[in-house]
Formats: C-alpha cells, structure tokens, sequence
C-alpha cells in the first residue's frame, strides 16, 4: 500500500501570484497548471473561470499543491495549508476518507470526478482539512 501526503495551499484568488512567489523565493518548477474553465465537464461561473483548478510545483524533490478554492466554498483566512493523501485504490481512499469525517465535517463526498476514481475532501476534527485524492491506474 503506497501513500503520500503532499502539502496543499489553498487560496481565495491568489493562487498565481502566490506561484509566482515561491518561483523566485524557493525556486519551484510548475509542474502541471489548469484553471477552472479548462476542467473538463464542469459549470464553472464566469467569474471564476480563470482561477486556479489545480497546480503541481516542484521544489527539490517535494511537490506542493497550490490552486484557488472552488467558487461558492468557504474560505477563512488561516485555513490555506491542508493535506493531499494520495493513494492507489478507492477503497483505502474511503477508509482514510471515513475516518477522518469522524468528529469533523465533510467538505466534498468521496466522488468520482475527472481527474481521480475517488476524490473528495473532509476536515477533521482538529481543524486540518484533507483531500483525498485517488491516482487512476
């Protein structure tokens, strides 16, 4: 059983210049970049085409998430670092999914979606949100 945790920041509209920031601060690579309007099957408002779906940096050999929040989510301001757990199968994704919800809230039910089997988000009850995310075979 493979499983990585990748630390994800999230923010409400800052996303590219945060990118920017730690381009020339800590050196990192985009990786992968992808806005809400080019996310396939989604309605995204117009207003929030242009935000950031979704970015993979690399900084040595650590990746870091960065992307927007989703239109309409929550946002507080001391809430923009959270986790990924990456895993290879649905079923260790809704065991780490179901037990991270206890105490805590769901923030997205486990889904399929178009990037990942299993896919969904939950804070747990310290606070800490988690995506988890399932890799496609």
């Amino acid at each position: 059983m493979e499983v990585q945790l990748t630390p994800f920041i999230m923010l409400d509209g800052g996303a590219r210049e945060a990118i920017a920031f730690y381009e020339q601060a800590l050196d990192a690579k985009v990786v992968f970049k992808q806005t809400f309007g080019e996310a396939p099957g989604q309605a995204v408002p117009e207003q929030a085409r242009d935000r950031l779906a979704h970015s993979v940096l690399k900084i040595g050999g650590t990746d870091l998430f960065v992307a927007d929040t989703d239109p309409g989510t929550r946002f507080a301001q001391g809430n923009q670092v959270n986790i990924c757990i990456t895993v290879a199968d649905k079923e260790q994704a809704r065991k780490y999914y179901e037990a991270l919800q206890e105490g805590g809230q769901v923030d997205l039910p486990l889904q399929e979606i178009h990037f990942s089997p299993a896919y969904g988000m939950v804070t747990d009850k310290f606070g800490v949100t988690f995506h988890i995310f399932t890799k496609r075979a």
